[in-house]
C-alpha cells in the first residue's frame, strides 16, 4: 500500500478522485436485493408424536397424538428417590415418561397413571422416542428398504405408514 501525504491544497483533489463513479437512474430505482432468510437456531424443546395404538381412556376415548418435551437433568434424577422405582427399577421408564410428555390428545395432566394403562407397544414406542430426543437430538431413523436395500430417513414422530 502507498502512503500518499495529505496537505489542505491537494484535500479537495484526492476526494475527488476517490469519490464514487455517479449511478445511473434505473440502477438507483432498483430495489435492494431482499436479505436471505435467515436460519432458526432456537433449540427445539418439544417433539410432537402418535402413538402406534393408542391410550384408551376411562370413557372408551382413544388418544393418539401427543407431546414431549425434553428432559432436565432434574427428570431423571427424580425417579432415583421415588419408592416406587426403589421397590421395583422397571418402574423407572413410568414415571420419567409421565414427567416429560405434556400432552396426550386431551389430556394434559399426564401421570405415572396414565402411563402404567398404556399398551406396552405405545410404552416402548415412547421408550424410544424419549431415547432418540434426548440422547440424539432429533426424530429421524436410518432405514433400509427390505425389498431395494435403498438407504432413506424416516420421521418417528409421526403417523401410521401411508399417512402423510
Amino acid at each position: 500500500m502507498r502512503r500518499r501525504t495529505v496537505s489542505a491544497g491537494n484535500l479537495e483533489e484526492i476526494l475527488q478522485a476517490t469519490e464514487p463513479a455517479p449511478v445511473p437512474e434505473q440502477a438507483a430505482a432498483a430495489p435492494a436485493p431482499a436479505p436471505a432468510p435467515r436460519e432458526d437456531h432456537r433449540l427445539r424443546t418439544e417433539f410432537e408424536f402418535e402413538l402406534p395404538r393408542g391410550y384408551v381412556d376411562e370413557a372408551g376415548t382413544v388418544h393418539r397424538h401427543g407431546s414431549m418435551r425434553l428432559a432436565t437433568a432434574r427428570d431423571e434424577l427424580r425417579p432415583q428417590i421415588d419408592l416406587r422405582v426403589k421397590e421395583n427399577p422397571a418402574y423407572l421408564s413410568v414415571v420419567l415418561l409421565s414427567q416429560v410428555i405434556t400432552q396426550l390428545g386431551a389430556i394434559t395432566d399426564v401421570h405415572a397413571g396414565v402411563v402404567e394403562r398404556m399398551y406396552a407397544t405405545d410404552v416402548a414406542f415412547l421408550q424410544d422416542f424419549y431415547r432418540r430426543v434426548n440422547s440424539e437430538g432429533h426424530t429421524r431413523a436410518a432405514v433400509t428398504c427390505p425389498h431395494c436395500e435403498g438407504g432413506f430417513e424416516v420421521d418417528l414422530s409421526g403417523g401410521r405408514l401411508g399417512e402423510s
